[in-house]
């Protein structure tokens, strides 16, 4: 089994033409687009664009000559070992261009999404079995009634959808964060999928963490390179994070009408990681409808996608999705809709004990005194006037604006009754009728 700085079995290296799964008239376009638009003429260097072995490289190249497409420049290059160069003959650069008129993809070969298939179920988000231990250090900076981590800890491991509904402010983004914080380990991740001839980019620097790559002491007798299969990066299981702005069609493939390539939708780059629904009801569609789309993938670990053309196919669904609502779930969802949705936790604010844990550890941080005047009056003047209901964003709002006062006027951190009323006021609006 091949392993590298993860659990997680590594694609395997391919040894031969016909394990990249590819068609050869496939391969050898991207080869020859690839040698078109970045001028590259050696041969290490095309296998690190194209992401093959050199061996396989070669062997391509070799193809290409003996169809007239490519021809050796005969020089030697000094500077890369004393490599051949090769460049594109005429005939090459017709085809290169016909092929780049049909799709403007060249660099890493794509994957075969039968082979992207198998590297999920390796690396599935089920397969993750999350100790109490992993949870609770993830969630260190965050002060949690017990009780919940009981919850959350099935909730995550079983790696099916959570719901997290309760008032707002209380820390369902920050428990959403903790989550993917207690992953932690490493996973595959493709550079693009290819389907029917079609080619669709998964691998995003903006949500994938690429991992530092082990490097090798130059020394060593057997150098291993990379021992697996370098169409895939090795990442950080990802973490996709939506709020308002989500939309139906974020779900469904991109097509990049000049490129004429495809761009993974957001949960298919969340495979194998998290996707998280913030705000859940203040996107534009209608939270039942958003439900909707996801009703087969949640259940059944596929999700269907449609290309221009209008053919569908199957993809791997692997991802946690965790839907986080201010609203109630029975007024945004459907019995049919709640029942699908694994599990329904609800995030409550503090109590009273748990609202001064978290405004000690607050004041502790940005280094504001406590003072027991102050916080008695805050307790028994204050909140009084909102029903007692505590909220975990209050004590970081209130101490934040003390702080902002004091650095005004010039004087020390400190809190004072006077300085709680001024906090408070920037806390909630006034409700009197303005007239315009």
């Amino acid at each position: 089994m091949n392993m590298l700085a993860t659990n997680v079995m590594a694609p395997p290296l391919p040894r031969t033409l016909a394990d990249v799964g590819l068609n050869t008239v496939m391969m050898r376009d991207v080869l020859l687009k690839t040698m078109f638009r970045t001028n590259m003429d050696t041969i290490s260097g095309l296998s690190k664009l194209i992401c093959l072995p050199i061996t396989l490289t070669q062997e391509l190249i070799d193809l290409c000559r003996q169809q007239r497409l490519v021809e050796a420049t005969g020089t030697l290059h000094a500077n890369s070992g004393g490599e051949m160069g090769y460049q594109l003959a005429d005939a090459g650069k017709a085809r290169a261009l016909d092929a780049l008129s049909q799709s403007e993809y060249y660099g890493a070969m794509p994957v075969p999404l039968d082979m992207y298939r198998t590297q999920t179920e390796r690396q599935s988000i089920r397969n993750i079995q999350l100790t109490r231990q992993q949870l609770t250090q993830a969630m260190g900076h965050l002060v949690l009634p017990p009780t919940l981590l009981d919850q959350l800890g099935p909730a995550v491991s079983s790696g099916r959808s959570i719901l997290m509904y309760g008032p707002p402010g209380n820390g369902k983004s920050s428990i959403s964060n903790g989550i993917r914080d207690a992953l932690g380990d490493k996973i595959y991740i493709p550079r693009a999928v290819e389907y029917a001839g079609q080619v669709i980019t998964v691998y995003d620097p903006i949500v994938h963490a690429a991992a530092t790559e082990q490097v090798e002491d130059a020394s060593s007798l057997r150098k291993s390179g990379n021992r697996y299969d370098n169409r895939y990066v090795l990442c950080d299981r990802p973490t996709v994070i939506t709020g308002g702005e989500l939309s139906l069609d974020m779900l469904d493939l991109t097509y990049n009408p000049t490129a004429r390539t495809y761009t993974a939708p957001l949960q298919m780059k969340s495979s194998g990681g998290v996707f998280i629904v913030d705000d859940l009801g203040r996107q534009a569609e209608p939270p039942q409808k958003l439900v909707n789309r996801w009703i087969v993938p949640l259940e059944e670990s596929r999700d269907i996608l449609a290309l221009q053309s209008g053919e569908k196919f199957e993809v791997p669904f692997d991802t946690l999705v965790i839907f986080s609502t201010n609203f109630h779930p029975n007024e945004i969802f459907d019995k049919a809709a709640l029942r699908r949705i694994f599990f329904k936790i609800k995030i409550d604010g503090p109590n009273q004990a748990d609202f001064l844990k978290i405004f000690s550890l607050v004041a502790k941080k940005r280094k504001m005194p406590l003072d027991e005047k102050a916080l008695v009056h805050l307790l028994k003047v204050k909140y009084p006037e909102i029903q007692n209901v505590y909220a975990n964003y209050q004590p970081i709002f209130l101490i934040d604006q003390m702080i902002a006062i004091c650095e005004f006027e010039g004087m020390p951190y400190q809190m004072t009754p006077d300085l709680i009323d001024r906090a408070w006021a920037n806390m909630f609006v006034d409700n009197s009728v303005i007239e315009h």
